[in-house]
């Protein structure tokens, strides 16, 4: 594998989830709710808001009754925070996206139990691959080895084989 290859994987990954965009989160958000009750003693879920193409996990928040921290960008990393309400918790931080105030407590990826993590393509081997900044693979390097490493998509997200390199952090299961 090489970097061309990986390019233009995700090239090609981000030209059908544009031609996919009403997709509907609803199905998606079905399966996760069945995934997390087979978790229960996962109490410390981190969720996302979703960027155009990603799957929202918004009716997610209120339906499963779990800690729920959301990441918010500092620099080249992702730190998180507990979130109790996404109305008044959350305001507008990088790329555009929603992201919990900077006065809400910050949670250590190791105290983290479930991470969902979103992405613009998965395998059914738990490869990712990301928009190619590498916030999610640096951030889950520090997570707790028993965490579980949930891959969040739409059906036609998963390919065949995702092109892993090294450093890219592999999901315990993907949810599409």
């Amino acid at each position: 594998m090489n970097h061309v290859d990986k390019k233009r994987q995700r090239a090609e990954l981000k030209r059908i989830v544009s031609l996919n965009l009403d997709s509907d989160s609803g199905v998606v958000v079905e399966k996760l709710v069945k995934q997390l009750e087979q978790l229960p003693n996962a109490s410390v879920v981190s969720a996302y808001m979703a960027m155009q193409g990603e799957v929202d996990l918004r009716e997610l928040f209120g339906r499963i009754d779990k800690q729920w921290v959301f990441p918010r960008v500092r620099g080249e990393d992702l730190k998180f925070y507990r979130v109790k309400n996404l109305e008044t918790e959350m305001q507008v931080g990088a790329f555009g996206i929603l992201e919990p105030k900077d006065e809400l407590e910050e949670v250590r990826a190791d105290a983290v139990d479930v991470f969902l993590c979103p992405g613009l393509g998965f395998d059914r081997n738990g490869g990712r691959l990301g928009r190619g900044r590498g916030f999610y693979d640096r951030m889950l390097k520090h997570a707790k080895p028993e965490a579980v490493k949930l891959g969040v998509c739409f059906p036609f997200q998963i390919v065949d084989e995702i092109l892993m390199e090294e450093h890219d952090v592999r999901m315990d299961g993907v949810v599409g």
